[in-house]
């Protein structure tokens, strides 16, 4: 089944991948101007986009993210399909985020003939740290208030408070009890 999306929705995505995408950092001079195009464009095509959101440029994203208040998106981030990120999250640069994956059960066809799997959503919490480079695969549940090292790959879900790190990424430390 497609999807029937307005024509002010496709303008505002040809607009923030186009113009607002390629504008500098909001940590550059006018920034701040840089960071609110961007949040403004996306909240035209996304499926929800807070207040205070920062997109930072050279992002890759579809109308199915939800990003809630005083969340942000790293430089170079790639954001694949379903993923819902809560309130106060911060993902550094590199990061990518799939939600679904090619399927390759069938050894009798070329896994390149075989299509994807199911869309599995990613849930990201409120309050999570998310370090540059991470990778999240489909159907990740991150908990509130979690920590995510730098470059780790995170194929399970995480509770609450966890701190996580590694290939795959296991859990270190807790933040509270």
């Amino acid at each position: 089944m497609k999807e029937h999306r307005s024509i002010k929705s496709h303008l505002a995505e040809w607009t923030f991948n186009h113009v607002a995408n390629k504008l500098p950092s909001s940590l550059a001079r006018f920034g701040k101007v840089y960071k609110t195009f961007r949040a403004k464009c996306a909240r035209v095509y996304i499926t929800k986009c807070g207040e205070n959101v920062n997109i930072e440029p050279h992002v890759i994203f579809n109308h199915a993210l939800s990003i809630d208040d005083n969340s942000g998106i790293g430089e170079f981030s790639e954001i694949y399909g379903d993923v819902r990120i809560g309130k106060d999250v911060m993902m550094g640069t590199n990061c990518i985020i799939y939600t679904r994956n090619h399927a390759f059960e069938q050894v009798d066809i070329p896994m390149r003939k075989q299509g994807f799997s199911e869309v599995k959503p990613v849930i990201i919490d409120d309050d999570v740290w998310i370090g540059g480079r991470v990778t999240i695969l489909p159907g990740v549940h991150i908990g509130r208030g979690a920590v995510i090292g730098a470059a780790a790959v995170v194929t399970k879900d995480v509770p609450k408070y966890a701190v996580v790190a590694g290939n795959p990424a296991k859990v270190l430390k807790f933040r509270k009890d």
